[in-house]
């Protein structure tokens, strides 16, 4: 499997990700040339991933830099590049709730879909819908913090939309308190996309939203 993590870069020597295969990525931050997270939200959506499908290829797509800050044209492109360097899954932590880029987002998922990339983006967060995640073809993340890491659930919207529920929180850091570790929507849509990934690499010839239906 390929992955593409579309976030604030990967640290390749962190501990929870060295060892497996990262390929070089791109920077999409203006002025900034390298994919090394300097924030570590993306360097820890990397460790659940990791976790899940230790065999799977890293392609960091670097959105944010200082800040958890970018625009849909970066998302835009992010998604574009991720298809033009073949990946299987795009896990995008992150998202917009403005509504006037749902038609973008929503042409870059489903040609994402026509190339065999599946869009994992969080869906919701408080009653607030999140783009390309909420958007037909894309697979939407919502959040559970009691549902445990190594489970998830897929829900029916009440429009008969399907959307998978993952836990909160990110892999554990020995010695540090899973409330005084990061936790959100972030790391659900991680803990998703590693779930896929592994059961792709299974090799049972279905798809991921094959494989999601199947627990519905």
């Amino acid at each position: 499997m390929r992955i593409a993590v579309l976030d604030s870069g990967i640290h390749a020597d962190h501990p929870h990700v060295a060892g497996g295969s990262i390929e070089t990525g791109i920077s999409l931050v203006d002025e900034v040339d390298d994919t090394i997270d300097r924030i570590g939200h993306g360097t820890a959506v990397a460790a659940v991933i990791r976790e899940k499908a230790p065999g799977a290829t890293l392609l960091p797509v670097k959105l944010f830099h200082r800040r958890l800050a970018t625009n849909a044209d970066a998302l835009v492109r992010g998604i574009e590049w991720a298809v033009d360097h073949d990946a299987h899954i795009i896990n995008l932590s992150l998202g917009t709730a403005n509504a006037a880029h749902a038609d973008r987002l929503g042409d870059a998922v489903r040609d994402a879909l026509s190339h065999g990339a599946n869009v994992v983006a969080a869906r919701e967060t408080q009653g607030i819908a999140w783009y390309p995640g909420s958007i037909d073809g894309a697979i939407g993340v919502t959040a559970d913090a009691d549902l445990d890491r190594d489970e998830i659930r897929t829900e029916r919207t009440s429009s008969g939309a399907l959307r998978v529920v993952a836990s909160i929180y990110p892999r554990p850091i020995p010695g540090v308190a899973p409330e005084q570790n990061l936790s959100g929507i972030s790391f659900a849509v991680a803990n998703v996309s590693g779930f896929l990934a592994r059961a792709l690499e299974a090799g049972t010839g279905a798809t991921a939203a094959g494989l999601l239906a199947l627990l519905d």
